[in-house]
């Protein structure tokens, strides 16, 4: 038996999973740790229900996914604004360090992970998958990308990256703690301890004005639009670009405009937008993960996925720590890096404030290490993965 949804039964689908994925949540201090996010909790659920209706031939799953690629690429245009010229000029010379070891890091994961995928005698594009795709990128790179790797013939590219970035949600908060642990005791690295007694607490309450907000998503909708039109100038280059490529550098490019002209934006409306867009579009996606192809390749994809989690303690370790400085801040942001590298940014938020509770405040690795690792990894992970696509096709 085939059940078909329509475009309006596969949203209704997605928001009906988006809140039981919340609830679980909810219920889960293991989910809450973690930080798994609730579209991936219910998409997961209903994908192995699906797997196993097919499997034991009882039922299957047809769906619209107009809305999913629609919201995908809202959800990159947001990103783009984020993108600000601005900030990264005032996070100052430890930001540009910062920025060329995340970059860096984005291209050896790709390596390893193509790497070991032909030892294994699979697709290396699988092995990208499980790299600074998801690795770096999370789950909403790994669902952006899985379609152009599975159309290269890269089979199970989305179940794979995503399965890939669930993981490295997982690890991400797990390793950096140690890594930081490992850096301050062996190095007896301490605070600043002008900064010991200090303070600062804020409380902000935001309240979306309906007429600003309007204003807010039009404007993301007509970014996206230009968007559409750069994503064509650059796949005339001869190169293979993902169409929210485009829509990426149009949010930058637009956020850049309206910082030189002093024109005011609203990042919280911004923001909601881009947070319900990828809530919706994660949900879409993940319901229809191809679950047989993860259960295929199972030991390649856990040495490969270890593979990457000690590349990443070692790369915080060594590069990370010692180009932000080899001091204490450095050590809350190698343990920052670790969350972002193979998670997300609240993972790093996360384990720097298992750190700096413990050991004391570091308002540098606070300031620098989010800003500079959202914006270069949202700009340089798409083109690095790009290039590695192109070569490897």
């Amino acid at each position: 038996m085939t059940i078909q949804l329509d475009v309006l039964q596969t949203a209704g689908l997605a928001a009906l999973l988006f809140f039981m994925g919340s609830k679980i949540k909810s219920k889960s201090n293991f989910l809450q740790k973690y930080f798994i996010p609730a579209p991936v909790i219910g998409g997961l659920i209903f994908s192995l229900l699906a797997f196993i209706g097919v499997r034991n031939n009882l039922y299957s799953f047809e769906m619209d996914s107009v809305l999913q690629d629609f919201f995908m690429n809202v959800f990159f245009t947001a990103v783009g604004f984020e993108c600000s010229i601005y900030i990264v000029k005032k996070s100052g010379i430890l930001g540009m360090k910062l920025a060329v070891v995340a970059i860096l890091l984005l291209v050896f994961q790709n390596l390893l992970g193509a790497s070991l995928a032909r030892l294994f005698g699979i697709n290396p594009l699988l092995g990208v998958a499980m790299g600074s795709v998801s690795m770096s990128g999370g789950v909403g790179s790994a669902v952006a990308f899985g379609p152009d790797f599975e159309a290269l013939g890269a089979a199970g590219g989305t179940a794979i990256g995503t399965a890939a970035a669930t993981f490295g949600l997982l690890v991400g908060s797990i390793i950096g703690g140690p890594v930081a642990k490992r850096l301050i005791e062996k190095k007896n690295l301490k605070t600043n301890e002008n900064l010991k007694n200090e303070e600062t607490t804020t409380s902000e309450k935001t309240v979306l004005n309906k007429a600003s907000f309007l204003k807010s998503f039009l404007l993301v909708v007509l970014t996206g639009a230009l968007g559409s039109i750069i994503s064509l100038l650059l796949n005339k280059t001869g190169l293979k670009f993902p169409y929210y490529v485009g829509c990426l550098f149009a949010g930058a490019i637009v956020r850049n405009i309206a910082d030189y002209k002093n024109y005011e934006l609203k990042p919280e409306e911004i923001g909601t937008i881009s947070s319900f867009s990828l809530n919706l579009f994660l949900s879409m996606a993940l319901m229809q993960l191809n679950i047989a192809k993860i259960v295929s390749l199972a030991i390649p994809m856990f040495v490969i996925l270890l593979s990457e989690t000690l590349l990443m303690a070692i790369y915080a370790y060594f590069i990370t720590f010692k180009t932000c400085g080899s001091d204490y801040e450095a050590a809350v942001m190698a343990a920052g890096h670790c969350g972002v590298g193979l998670g997300q940014t609240p993972n790093a938020i996360a384990n720097m404030t298992a750190v700096t509770e413990k050991h004391g405040p570091a308002p540098t690795a606070w300031f620098v290490l989010p800003v500079i690792t959202v914006i270069f990894i949202n700009i340089f992970n798409p083109i690095i993965i790009t290039a590695f696509m192109n070569i490897l096709s």
